[in-house]
C-alpha cells in the first residue's frame, strides 16, 4: 500500500520540480495510464478532503517528492532542505563561519576534541579535552552535534558565549568568541614515513583540494620525498572538477581522465590531461578501502589504467556516477545525471538499488548482482582490470594482527561501545590534568589499566575482569591513542596510528622494494608484515577469488 501510494503522489514531484513543461509534455505524450494529470489532481483531493488525518498541502507535496526519489531506486538521488544543502556546501567548499573547533559526544556533553588552527577557538585559548557545557547560556548536555553545530555557526562578526569544563580546574572558565570564515582543509596530514617515502591524507574533494595536495607534496619533495603514498581510504570524494585536477597532477598531457555519459545535453564529455605534471618521476602508491568513493575514485581508476600508481588495499566503494545539482527555492535536488568512466572504458559502479527490506524483490536483486560477471579490461601496459564493483587494488591487503584484536574488542563491549568510549576519554583527561605529557611514547601501566576498569565500571560497561585482561594489549592501545589525541592533539594520535596500519606499513615495504618508478606499479613484490598483516598480488588472482580480508 504504502509503494503504491508513493508511485502515485511522486508524479506531483516532477511537477513541482521542473514546473509545467513536465506537467504538459510529460503528461501529454504519455500513451498509456489515461490522463495522468487529471488522475493525480483528484487523488490529491481525495487525500485533502478525505484522509483520515489532515495533511497540510506542503507536507503532501514533500511526501510526492520523498515518493518519486524513492522510486527511482538511486540512493545519490536526493532532495536537500536549506540544512542539508547548506552543510554539502560547505562539505564542497570546505568553508563555513564558527568557532573552528573539532567535536564529539562524550559522557553526554560536547567535548572539544581539538580547535582548528588560526580559528577564534585556538586563538582564544580553547584545549583538546575541554568540555563544552553551555551555549549563549543555555546548557550543551543531551545535545546532539547537529544542535552544537546549529548553535556555534552563525553570521561572521557576531558573538557567542561558551563555557568551558577543563581537567584538573576547579572553576568552569567563560570565553567571549567572534565568528569568522573558516577553511577546513581537504589534506589532513602530510609527513615523510621514512627517508624517501611521504604520505599524503585526503579527506574529502573540496574546491581546494588540488592546490593544497600539490603544496603537501612540493612541501615533502623539499624534504627528500622520491616516492608519495597518498591516502584516499574513507575519501568519499566530492567535486568531479577536483577529481580532474588531482589526476592531473600525476598523469601525462593526452591521458583520459575520466569520461561522463549521460542522456541530457552537455552530460556527455571525456576529461583529458592536458598540462604535464609537476613530478614525473615521483613514485605513487594510492590506498583505497570501501570508503574511497565518487572522485576518489576517478583518481584511483585513471591512475591504475594509466599505470601510473599502484593501487593497494580493499576494494572501493563502487559510486560510478555523477549528480548535478539543481536549485530550487532555498533547497536543491541532487540528481544522477551521468555514469563515469575509467580511460580504459570500464564502469567502476557497485549496484546498490534503494529498495524498501519489506520489498519482496530487494534480496533477489542482491543476489543477481553478486553473480554478475566483470568485465575485463587492460591498462596502458596491459594488465587486466575489471569493472563493476569498485576500483580492485593491485595489491589486497588484509587485516593485521592489532586490527583482528581491535575488531574482537568492539565485539565483546557490543552495543555498551559508546559508553566504553566515554569512559576511555574520562580516564585519558584525568590522566592529562594529573600528568602533562610530552612525546606520544606513553606506556601503559597496570596501575593506569586499573584507572580505567574503575572507569570502565563507573560507566556501567559490562565487560568481564578475565576478557578485560585478554585484551589487554587492544585496549592499551585505545588507551594510549586517546591520551596522546587530547594531550598533544590529533596529529600526533595520528601518526602513532600509522605505526599500526597495516595498509600504511605495506606500502611502506613496496616502495623500499621497487628499484625504480615502473617497476613499483608493473612489478610489486610485497611481502608478509612482521606485524601479522598479509599481503595478496591481486593480479595474480583469479577473476572470481575473493579479496583477502
Amino acid at each position: 500500500m504504502r509503494s503504491r501510494f508513493l508511485i502515485v503522489v511522486g508524479a506531483l514531484a516532477g511537477v513541482m520540480v521542473s514546473g509545467g513543461w513536465l506537467l504538459e509534455a510529460g503528461f501529454h505524450g504519455a500513451r498509456r495510464g489515461g490522463n495522468g494529470a487529471r488522475v493525480f489532481s483528484q487523488v490529491l483531493e481525495r487525500i485533502g478532503r478525505d484522509y483520515v488525518d489532515s495533511m497540510p498541502a506542503a507536507q503532501v507535496y514533500q511526501k510526492a517528492i520523498d515518493g518519486m526519489l524513492h522510486e527511482l531506486r538511486d540512493p545519490h538521488s536526493v532532495f536537500l532542505p536549506p540544512d542539508r544543502l547548506r552543510r554539502l556546501t560547505e562539505s564542497t567548499t570546505g568553508t563555513y563561519v564558527g568557532l573552528g573547533v573539532q567535536i564529539d559526544i562524550r559522557d553526554g556533553w560536547i567535548t572539544i576534541i581539538a580547535p582548528l588552527p588560526g580559528s577564534p577557538a585556538e586563538r582564544s585559548g580553547i584545549q583538546p579535552g575541554d568540555r563544552l557545557v553551555a551555549v549563549d547560556g543555555q546548557s550543551t548536555h543531551g545535545w546532539t552535534q547537529e544542535e552544537a553545530t546549529a548553535a556555534l555557526h552563525g553570521v561572521p562578526g557576531t558573538t557567542v558565549q561558551v563555557l568551558i569544563e577543563r581537567p584538573g580546574v576547579e572553576k568552569r572558565i567563560p570565553f567571549l568568541l567572534s565568528r569568522r570564515e573558516i577553511h577546513v582543509r581537504s589534506v589532513r596530514h602530510a609527513a615523510l614515513l621514512s627517508p624517501g617515502v611521504g604520505y599524503v591524507e585526503t579527506a574529502v574533494f573540496s574546491d581546494s583540494t588540488a592546490r593544497e595536495l600539490r603544496q603537501a607534496i612540493d612541501t615533502l619533495r623539499a624534504q627528500g620525498m622520491r616516492t608519495l603514498v597518498l591516502d584516499l581510504r574513507n575519501d568519499p570524494g566530492g567535486l568531479l572538477s577536483q577529481g580532474v585536477a588531482v589526476a592531473d597532477l600525476f598523469l601525462t598531457p593526452g591521458d583520459a581522465v575520466v569520461t561522463m555519459r549521460g542522456r541530457i545535453p552537455g552530460s556527455t564529455h571525456q576529461f583529458v590531461d592536458d598540462v604535464a605534471g609537476p613530478w614525473p618521476d615521483l613514485g605513487l602508491i594510492v590506498l583505497v578501502n570501501g570508503g574511497t568513493a565518487s572522485a576518489s575514485e576517478i583518481v584511483a581508476g585513471a591512475l591504475q589504467d594509466h599505470d601510473r600508481a599502484l593501487i593497494v588495499g580493499t576494494p572501493s566503494y563502487g559510486k560510478g556516477s555523477a549528480q548535478t545539482l539543481f536549485h530550487l527555492d532555498g533547497a536543491a535536488l541532487k540528481l544522477t545525471t551521468a555514469l563515469w568512466y575509467t580511460p580504459s572504458g570500464r564502469s567502476i559502479n557497485r549496484r546498490r538499488p534503494r529498495v524498501d527490506e519489506t520489498d519482496e524483490d530487494a534480496s533477489e536483486v542482491a543476489d543477481k548482482d553478486s553473480i554478475v560477471p566483470k568485465a575485463a579490461y587492460h591498462t596502458d601496459a596491459g594488465r587486466v582490470v575489471f569493472g563493476g564493483g569498485g576500483i580492485a587494488p593491485d595489491v589486497v591487503v588484509a587485516d593485521s594482527a592489532a586490527g583482528a584484536a581491535d575488531v574482537a574488542l568492539q565485539q565483546a563491549i557490543g552495543p555498551k561501545l559508546a559508553v566504553f568510549r566515554d569512559a576511555l576519554t574520562a580516564d585519558a583527561l584525568a590522566y592529562k590534568a594529573a600528568h602533562p605529557v610530552s612525546s606520544p611514547d606513553v606506556r601503559i601501566t597496570s596501575a593506569m589499566r586499573e584507572d580505567l576498569w574503575t572507569q570502565m565500571r563507573a560507566h556501567g560497561v559490562a565487560l568481564d575482569r578475565r576478557t578485560f585482561d585478554q585484551m589487554s594489549p587492544a585496549i592499551d592501545r585505545w588507551l594510549r591513542n586517546e591520551i596522546v589525541r587530547y594531550e598533544l592533539g590529533p596529529d600526533a594520535a595520528f601518526r602513532l596510528l600509522l605505526q599500526t596500519d597495516t595498509t600504511v606499513l605495506t606500502a611502506l615495504d613496496l616502495a623500499k622494494r621497487a628499484r625504480n618508478t615502473r617497476d613499483l606499479v608493473l612489478h610489486p613484490t610485497p611481502s608478509p608484515d612482521p606485524r601479522g598483516a598479509v599481503t595478496d598480488r591481486a593480479g595474480d588472482r583469479s577473476e572470481d577469488r575473493a579479496p583477502i580480508r
